[in-house]
């Protein structure tokens, strides 16, 4: 857009605007990159089991804050990392001690109302550790890395069920469900990416969607789930080579996030 107001105005203008405005926009950017960490992939995988698993178990007053309480505590965790990584912790204290501090205020009456969430600590613990230690070697990109933050969030659909008051082996199905696909998100979206041309990966990913396709059959998570996970060995299969852009890739994996969550839902809730 910018480009075609640009070659409609006066002659010397178009370079002043074009000069002007990423100068304008990198500010902007900055302040909100600043607070707001730029995964906006990790978004869907905080929400999805978290939704999934308070539309099946049902939902009680702590979710609220728990939600809050799971919200700051990634952005917490993000800052800690990135301080970790960079060993710089004071570029980010104001950060630390905002989200810090909102975790903390938020996961109180958390604790208060159901004190068994407390069992789940030493788990989030030991995959905090694991993240801990790629951030301090830098490879945060590792694949054992995405799947202990991927562990870290289907652990929430057995929260959401101690807070609900719901065994969580009554949810077991809705996590197993919910962390293949999320497993198969991180193989998939290395394929499109950072491992591109990875053959490997390719072969990896298709592997592994076909596999959750016979699970989700055979273990009788339901027609629509199997059905979902079909679409996504056809994605799986079809689309890495392809250069599409990162946006796009982005939002075929909202379109699955939503399959997903509606094809969970009919068959648990």
């Amino acid at each position: 857009m910018s480009g075609i107001t640009s070659s409609r105005s006066v002659a010397g203008a178009p370079a002043v605007r074009s000069a002007a405005a990423p100068q304008a926009a990198r500010p902007a950017r900055g302040r909100r990159h600043r607070w707001l960490p730029p995964q906006h992939g990790a978004w869907a995988m905080l929400l999805l089991p978290y939704v999934t698993a308070v539309c099946v178990a049902g939902p009680r007053w702590p979710h609220l804050p728990l939600l809050g309480a799971w919200l700051a505590g990634y952005l917490f965790s993000y800052y800690a990392l990135l301080a970790v990584k960079t060993g710089r912790p004071a570029r980010v204290r104001a950060q630390l001690l905002a989200y810090g501090a909102a975790t903390a205020l938020l996961g109180l009456p958390v604790l208060l109302a159901r004190p068994a969430v407390l069992g789940y600590a030493p788990i989030y613990a030991v995959l905090v550790a694991v993240n801990t230690a790629y951030a301090r070697r830098r490879r945060e990109r590792a694949l054992l890395n995405d799947l202990a933050s991927v562990a870290q969030s289907v652990l929430m659909v057995f929260v959401v069920a101690t807070v609900a008051g719901v065994p969580p082996a009554d949810l077991a199905g809705v996590a197993a469900a919910v962390g293949a696909y999320l497993v198969g998100t991180v193989l998939y979206v290395k394929t499109m990416i950072r491992e591109r041309g990875s053959a490997g990966y390719r072969w990896a990913s298709l592997a592994y969607h076909l596999a959750a396709l016979v699970v989700a059959m055979l273990a009788g998570w339901g027609p629509a789930v199997a059905a979902v996970f079909a679409l996504l060995v056809v994605r799986a299969a079809l689309l890495p080579g392809r250069r599409l852009a990162a946006v796009r890739v982005g939002l075929i994996e909202l379109v699955g996030t939503l399959l997903v969550f509606a094809a969970v839902i009919v068959h648990w809730a």
